[in-house]
């Protein structure tokens, strides 16, 4: 029998560690971020940093959005393969990225180190690998030109793939710039960090509707309450869709499942993490606590009762996947999740002002680099309140 619905109160306590109260008052500051989870903890934490005067308002419990379902596999290498992004926005812009998104990686390591989070950072290799004989040459193309643009990279054949536990890849390229993490422990510390600097976090706290004053921004929230502010930014990723005239993003479902913990993590998965040139690709990585997540089975809808009707059926071909990719891993799931997903054109964010005239931001890192884009977003959070030029501000700009 089914003896209790949603989640008990003292699961939900013992999670969250720290709570948050909603808003019970009309308040003033000078910069609202409006949502908790990974994005925002980390604009709050540059601009807390800078000096000013933040508060934060998430519809939900903080970090209970998408954010929560992220399986955390830091890449450089952005979902549009680094050839292909050339043709689509020229060299600058897609070698820059590139670059930007590993230079992310090592800055978020610096992050975790001063705000102390325990969320389990480790640095690892990036294994890019393809078990189709039509996906060889593709492979190849990519390895020359990130080779050509001074990118640390190796080709494996299929020997060093199948040393590596993967019987059936034909070809890969191994990347030295990859990382894992437990994205809600480091979105925990440093909410924790920016309230004891004085920022104000609300949980379960929507706003309903944004007024451009003559001087200033009215945020009203569903309950009455309204927020003055200098400037707004949102970091509220696939749901930002409800807020924006320009359709910047094609939402997807996505699954993912965590093993139960192996008595011996193969060496492999300790050094490396694993991702292929599936369409969907499916991605593979392993935590401190010895199990392997992987990820993938995209659908090309957004419908979450339909999504989590799928759960059962993805699992099945989930572990299908692993077992034809990894046969000589005993691979016992033990939880599974669906989530909304989302492709960009060009697979870059969208980062700055829809409208130029107005103090209304947003940091969008859609994809499967959505914290290291999030990073990035940091060294252009000040000129964008400042209203100053940056690079990034013309590549991911709106309406591009």
């Amino acid at each position: 029998m089914d003896i209790r619905s949603n989640e008990p109160y003292w699961l939900i306590k013992n999670s969250l560690g720290t709570s948050y109260p909603s808003l019970q008052e009309n308040i003033n500051s000078q910069v609202v971020i409006i949502g908790g989870g990974i994005t925002g903890a980390l604009i709050a934490y540059k601009l807390i940093n800078e000096g000013f005067k933040v508060v934060m308002v998430e519809r939900r419990d903080v970090f209970n959005g998408s954010s929560a379902a992220s399986t955390a596999m830091l890449q450089y290498e952005i979902d549009e393969p680094l050839h292909l992004l050339i043709e689509k926005v020229g060299h600058t812009n897609a070698v820059s990225s590139y670059r930007n998104c590993e230079q992310a990686i090592f800055d978020l390591e610096k992050i975790v180190k001063e705000v102390k989070s325990d969320c389990e950072f480790e640095r690892k290799n990036s294994i890019y690998f393809t078990s189709n004989k039509s996906d060889l040459d593709f492979i190849r193309k990519e390895y020359e030109v990130r080779k050509e643009y001074g990118f640390e990279v190796q080709l494996l054949q299929k020997e060093a793939l199948q040393k590596l536990g993967i019987k059936k890849g034909l070809l890969g390229i191994k990347s030295k710039s990859g990382a894992v993490m437990d994205p809600y422990e480091l979105s925990k510390d440093l909410l924790k960090y920016c309230t004891d600097k004085s920022m104000n976090i609300y949980d379960r706290t929507e706003i309903d509707k944004i007024n451009y004053l003559d001087k200033g921004i009215e945020l009203l929230t569903k309950t009455g309450c309204i927020i003055y502010c200098d400037h707004v930014i949102h970091c509220t990723g696939y749901e930002s869709t409800e807020s924006l005239n320009e359709e910047v993003v094609k939402l997807k479902s996505t699954y993912a499942m965590a093993s139960e913990s192996l008595k011996k993590l193969p060496n492999a998965f300790k050094k490396n993490i694993f991702w292929n040139t599936d369409e969907p690709y499916l991605y593979f990585r392993a935590t401190v606590d010895n199990r392997i997540i992987m990820g993938g089975g995209d659908e090309n809808f957004k419908n979450a009762k339909k999504r989590d009707a799928l759960l059962p059926k993805k699992e099945k071909s989930l572990l299908k996947a692993f077992n034809k990719t990894f046969p000589e891993i005993e691979y016992i799931p033990d939880y599974s999740w669906a989530g909304t997903f989302g492709e960009t054109k060009d697979g870059l964010p969208y980062i700055g002002k829809p409208d130029e005239d107005k103090n209304e931001s947003y940091v969008l890192g859609f994809g499967g680099n959505g914290i290291t884009f999030s990073v990035m977003a940091m060294d252009c959070i000040l000129p964008i309140l400042h209203k100053e030029p940056h690079d990034y501000l013309e590549y991911y700009k709106f309406g591009r």
